[in-house]
């Protein structure tokens, strides 16, 4: 007979699957804070937005292998053991952490430095392709039934609690380490400190014992003989794994990658508001934010998980985009300005721009390159074959300029129209405001995540439920979100309009929002043999 575990007990489950979830994400996470200064270290170019989107999609790479990760672990989960299998997980994400902050430059050794930098990143996407399956079935297999979108709704908030630890880090950091030496080596200092972390997970998790419900199908000789085949075969499970992944997980990353990365290149990028600053406000409405997502699992407990989930969904695609212009418009309210006041056209004989080329094939492309490395919305007019920056009806000749002039001639031009360059501090008022817009962020994801796990434990039978729940989860996660901030940047980049990336989190949100209300259960919330028989 299964053994009820005790009160203490369950919190010991909770903070030791919810320490190890922080620390984990905190390895992952930590690449995307420090994105700028690993782009000059590993993937150097001319080219600052190729510069970028290589950094993004060396952070993609790792989500892309999330869902082979979790094949594997989930059939060691379904196999062997909870326990066992995300005490894997958390070692090989903390050695593959490290390891990027021991890798020399890419001036130091040329290309072995980013070949590197991507397999310890396909390293890190396996392990985590099997860490939120084991902690969120660890916990929701704890639990009972009444509690369970509570006592879950602590891994969800311990994801924002490693973004939000990753961000303490890099402040601590640069306040002990002068701006320079930062730059030059003292970056390598958070990955570094991943060994530190990977022993306090390992010392909690050991603690733990295997789940009750593990326990009593290994007993009853329960357990799948081939987890990953019976997920895909189970009666109903097709339909499940497709609502898990694009009603469910397409939806909450998309707006999660959407609310805190998005937000922190946005500022930080376009915006050009002082480093310090955005982290001080992601930092603040992160960790406000952890406490949106209890707050939402508890409350799903008494209203069901797809409530939640539905209301978010409508919430975001409504206010996504007066969220970022409103951000925008605190943050550099004069970029704006000086585009509405002085707007640029751009013309020229093959006027197009490859954000993926080192070097663009045409003047008119290299104007565009600029324009996108500046931040400044542009239009193209095809009538004219010379290549001629217009600001504000100014007309200046390109073609006239030596090469290795054109930027800071770019530049010039903008300048004397009116436009700023320099690193915003915008008032307090201003940032109290960006930090209530994210905090708008925050609970947007909250109410399209907080519910997920008890959701997702709920959803699929015990025998193969690690496999079964952590597949579209990781393949979701893995390709729509991890890709986020590599689609958006490319879309801005060709757009020149920097909320124009916002659209990819629009479609895929409208079309989970569709698929979950459609898949996802009515009503309060069921376990799988009440829901399913």
């Amino acid at each position: 007979m299964q053994r009820e575990p005790t009160e203490k007990e369950i919190r010991l489950v909770i903070a030791a699957s919810s320490a190890g979830t922080i620390f984990e994400w905190y390895d992952f996470f930590i690449y995307g804070t420090l994105a700028g200064l690993i782009g000059a270290a590993f993937f150097p170019s001319d080219n600052e937005t190729l510069q970028v989107l290589l950094v993004w999609a060396g952070f993609a790479v790792g989500f892309g292998f999330r869902p082979l990760g979790a094949i594997l672990f989930g059939f060691l989960g379904d196999r062997l053991g909870r326990k066992y299998t995300f005490l894997v997980t958390v070692t090989l994400m903390g050695i593959a952490t490290a390891g990027v902050g021991l890798i020399p430059s890419a001036a130091s050794i040329g290309l072995a430095a980013p070949i590197i930098v991507i397999c310890l990143r396909i390293l890190q996407g396996l392990a985590l392709g099997g860490e939120y399956g084991g902690a969120a079935i660890y916990v929701a297999e704890h639990a009972p039934p009444e509690k369970r979108g509570f006592y879950t709704s602590f891994i969800q908030a311990s994801v924002v609690g490693g973004f939000v630890l990753s961000i303490i880090v890099v402040i601590a950091c640069r306040a002990l380490i002068p701006a320079d030496d930062f730059a030059a080596w003292g970056w390598r200092i958070p990955f570094l400190l991943s060994i530190v972390l990977l022993g306090i997970s390992l010392w909690m998790r050991l603690k733990l014992s295997e789940s009750p419900v593990f326990q009593a199908m290994k007993a009853a000789g329960e357990t799948s003989a081939n987890p990953f085949k019976e997920s895909l075969t189970y009666p109903g499970n097709p339909k499940r794994i497709f609502v898990a992944l694009f009603g469910i997980t397409g939806i909450l990353t998309t707006i999660w990658y959407t609310a805190f990365f998005s937000g922190l290149s946005f500022l930080r990028g376009p915006m050009r508001v002082e480093e310090g600053i955005v982290e001080w406000m992601l930092l603040i409405a992160g960790t406000i934010s952890m406490s949106f997502y209890v707050i939402v699992g508890k409350w799903s407990d008494r209203v069901g998980r797809k409530k939640p989930i539905i209301i978010g969904a409508i919430a975001s695609l409504v206010l996504l985009f007066p969220i970022f212009w409103g951000m925008g418009a605190l943050a550099n309210p004069g970029l704006n300005q000086s585009a509405d006041a002085a707007p640029v056209t751009v013309s020229g004989a093959a006027c197009e721009y490859d954000p993926f080329a080192e070097v663009q094939t045409s003047a008119c492309g290299r104007v565009l390159q600029d324009l996108t490395a500046l931040g400044v919305p542009y239009a193209i007019d095809g009538t004219s074959s010379a290549t001629i920056v217009s600001v504000g009806g100014a007309a200046n000749d390109y073609g006239a300029l030596a090469d290795t002039d054109r930027r800071a001639s770019i530049q010039g031009w903008l300048e004397g129209a009116g436009y700023n360059f320099e690193r915003q501090t915008p008032p307090l008022f201003s940032i109290l405001g960006i930090i209530g817009l994210l905090l708008v962020c925050g609970m947007l994801s909250a109410l399209t995540y907080g519910s997920v796990a008890a959701l997702l434990c709920e959803m699929f039978p015990a025998r193969i439920r690690y496999s079964s729940m952590s597949i579209p989860y990781h393949i979701g996660a893995g390709y729509l979100g991890g890709f986020l901030p590599l689609i958006a940047g490319y879309i801005v980049a060709m757009t020149g309009n920097v909320y124009s990336g916002l659209w990819y989190t629009i479609a895929i949100v409208a079309f989970g929002l569709v698929v979950a209300w459609w898949g996802i259960p009515d009503g309060p919330p069921k376990d799988f043999k009440d829901a399913h028989g």
